[in-house]
């Protein structure tokens, strides 16, 4: 996974206080009490699948892609037989679609002959998998098995940037930092929570900092980054 620069905040956000974390978390709680992934899937595989489809696209688009593909393929036998030219006929919407479609049917291949066609429930298993890095074991973890682990993509790099409530130059960073501040009873939803803050509220270009739960608490508070 590439590591990206912090955004210019004027160097690093101060880092929101330790007493205040809790109640940052609370209130996120308190708007969304059962946050989910906005990808849609019926089980592990197809969420790996998904997340896999979701690198440089949308959410939106990956789920109008898999509304096509997950019946004729629900299975990674089915989607495996499909071959390359096959899948690409039903994600050639997606960006990078073929490099994802050579990923996904040896993904696909992998989980057959390794796992009995299940989806490993371990991190080094899920990353040996083609197009499996860490921000996406991370979303399988959480998400398909309800392990307590931060996917730190964009928006949640920028919220722990900006907020201060993880401040980190890089992915890595901001997850070891996300994971070691966040409470125990947070754990588990916070991927959700903040990813969702992020997309929705606390936008890159012009954060609606108005309607935001946690504007009080956050280092950002309107300035311009």
């Amino acid at each position: 996974m590439a590591h990206r620069k912090a955004p210019d905040n004027r160097l690093l956000a101060t880092p929101v206080k330790k007493d205040h974390i809790a109640q940052f978390y609370a209130r996120l709680r308190d708007a969304n009490p059962a946050p989910t992934t906005e990808l849609h899937y019926a089980t592990p595989f197809q969420l790996l699948v998904a997340v896999i489809l979701s690198a440089q696209a949308t959410d939106v688009g990956v789920n109008k892609a898999t509304a096509r593909l997950f019946p004729a393929a629900p299975t990674p036998d089915a989607m495996a037989a499909l071959g390359e030219d096959g899948l690409t006929e039903y994600i050639k919407t997606i960006g990078l679609y073929r490099t994802k479609a050579k990923n996904v049917i040896a993904t696909c291949r992998l989980l057959l002959e390794r796992h009995g066609g299940e989806v490993p429930a371990e991190r080094a298993a899920l990353e040996a998998l083609p197009g499996v890095g860490r921000k996406t074991a991370n979303v399988v973890l959480n998400t398909a098995f309800g392990q307590p682990t931060i996917a730190v993509d964009t928006h949640i790099f920028r919220l722990g940037n900006r907020t201060g409530l993880a401040p980190g130059k890089t992915v890595e960073e901001v997850e070891k930092k996300l994971l070691r501040v966040t409470p125990a009873e947070f754990r588990k939803d916070a991927h959700h929570w903040l990813i969702l803050h992020g997309r929705y509220v606390c936008k890159a270009r012009k954060p609606e900092c108005a309607r935001c739960v946690v504007v009080d608490l956050c280092a950002y508070r309107g300035k311009t980054v």
